[in-house]
């Protein structure tokens, strides 16, 4: 009897981490559209373009549900402010979500934030961008055209 037992906890045991392994694979179905650190945030995405030897990093990430989350981490400027934005490549549009400065050199999105369901379609229509403000470039000094 002990040897059953101990063969029915190491079973057990192994499908756990069985399931858990599997679980843990599945993370990307259905969570939406993500951007993530594939492309960099240049001063020539600017509008207009901006010189300088600043860039960041996006690990922003938009669920299907519309829940933002993720931060930008900036180097070779002094960052101000850092917000998503609304608009298409090349144009510039209004603030849709202030993103909070968490360190010195990186911004975080805000606990609980959503996008609305236009936000949403225009994100998916690639007219969202986060963009890094400093007082050199009060504008924007580096930006990302966030891409579905």
């Amino acid at each position: 009897m002990h040897y059953f037992s101990k063969t029915v906890r190491m079973a057990s045991a192994t499908g756990m981490v069985l399931l858990a392994t599997a679980c843990s694979s599945m993370g990307g179905m259905g969570s939406g559209i993500t951007e993530k650190t594939s492309a960099a945030l240049t001063g020539a995405q600017e509008v207009p373009p901006v010189s300088t030897s600043g860039s960041g990093r996006s690990t922003i990430s938009v669920a299907s549900d519309r829940s933002v989350s993720g931060a930008v981490i900036v180097t070779g400027l002094e960052p101000t402010a850092a917000h998503i934005h609304q608009g298409d490549k090349g144009a510039n549009g209004p603030v849709i979500l202030p993103l909070t400065k968490t360190a010195p050199m990186t911004f975080s999105v805000p606990a609980g934030a959503k996008l609305t369901d236009a936000q949403y379609a225009a994100l998916k229509e690639g007219k969202l961008y986060v963009n890094v403000h400093s007082a050199a470039h009060p504008g924007g000094e580096v930006r990302l055209q966030m891409v579905p």
